[in-house]
């Protein structure tokens, strides 16, 4: 029996895994604790999940007690992006089994870090890919597997995000990179884990480029250069387009935000918004990446991702030798009721 401590209660760590744990795999694993910054998010969690009223509530500086107070044999980390190496490197010195959403970490050197730990203990770290499940997904990799297409060439991924759910990084703590590491970590991982994975090959060189378009500061689609607002309370409202395309007709109403839980207002969590002004000095990372990857099995991968276009959705292409895997997919297009 594994005696689970959760640490960071945002709704991804709600849903994704206290809630399996509560309903699926509750007789090999017991939620002993539960670890935040914010109270408030342990009241939401408890609301949500009353079974989970016996995990004691801990503050991020009693980590150690929290271990030692309830036997804990593994942390699942699912915390704020640059918290996650903290909580890796604290679990793997006291022996414990590490789960972490992705990503594991936000910069090269936290890697080296969590990699050198992970030897010198007997904990293991598991990185939580859950994209990998998509029954798609699962086809495109036994396709590969069976050897139908041969040899693996080369693939070609381009990624549409659509400027609602685009929007939703650049409104909060992603768009800070010392936080999120940049979308080309916080959001291309699953990309890129998705390509490894299919062609079970590790990549070798990579050449990239990012930059800046549509958020920021410097957009020009910003109706008056200020910072500090927030859409629910902003005077350029009605001469913003962004905001007259998502929210000026009512066509939706809830700001989309995979850390907050569903029905929680703005206020619902101690100085958090998930409402920032997407057109706000203090973004410093980019809405658009194009890679090139080599691999040490030969294949080269042409990547791409836009977080600001009107609709969602990706293209796929994978050459082998004796064939070709093609595929396409499109997300929400109720979404985009007027043009861009």
């Amino acid at each position: 029996m594994e005696r689970v401590v959760i640490c960071g209660l945002s709704n991804r760590a709600l849903k994704m895994f206290v809630e399996p744990l509560i309903a699926r795999f509750h007789h090999d694993n017991e939620i002993v604790a539960l670890l935040d910054i914010d109270p408030k998010r342990h009241e939401v969690c408890l609301q949500t999940y009353p079974t989970l009223a016996n995990a004691t509530f801990y503050r991020p500086d009693q980590f150690e007690q929290m271990v030692k107070e309830t036997n804990a044999t593994m942390a699942v980390v699912a915390s704020r992006d640059d918290t996650h190496v903290d909580y890796i490197l604290r679990g793997l010195a006291l022996g414990l089994n590490i789960i972490s959403e992705k990503p594991m970490v936000t910069t090269s050197e936290d890697a080296r870090r969590v990699l050198e730990a992970e030897k010198a203990s007997k904990g293991k770290v598991t990185v939580a890919f859950n994209y990998r499940y998509n029954p798609y997904h699962i086809k495109i990799k036994e396709l590969i597997q069976s050897g139908r297409i041969g040899r693996i060439t080369s693939i070609d991924l381009n990624w549409y995000i659509d400027t609602y759910h685009g929007s939703s990084y650049f409104k909060r703590w992603n768009r800070n990179r010392a936080f999120s590491g940049g979308l080309s970590v916080h959001k291309s991982t699953h990309h890129f884990d998705l390509v490894n994975w299919w062609i079970s090959q590790r990549p070798q060189e990579v050449f990239a480029f990012g930059d800046l378009h549509y958020y920021g500061a410097n957009s020009e689609l910003n109706p008056r250069r200020e910072n500090g607002r927030h859409c629910g309370t902003c005077s350029d409202r009605q001469n913003c387009s962004y905001y007259r395309r998502w929210f000026g007709r009512n066509q939706l109403t809830q700001i989309k935000d995979d850390h907050l839980m569903a029905g929680q207002d703005l206020g619902a969590y101690t100085g958090y918004r998930p409402d920032a002004c997407v057109f706000d000095e203090e973004i410093n990372i980019e809405d658009t990446y194009v890679a090139n990857v080599r691999y040490d099995g030969g294949a080269l991968l042409s990547y791409s991702i836009n977080f600001s276009l009107p609709y969602e959705g990706y293209r796929l292409a994978i050459n082998g030798t004796n064939g070709r895997i093609e595929t396409q997919e499109y997300h929400a297009p109720s979404r985009t009721p007027f043009p861009v």
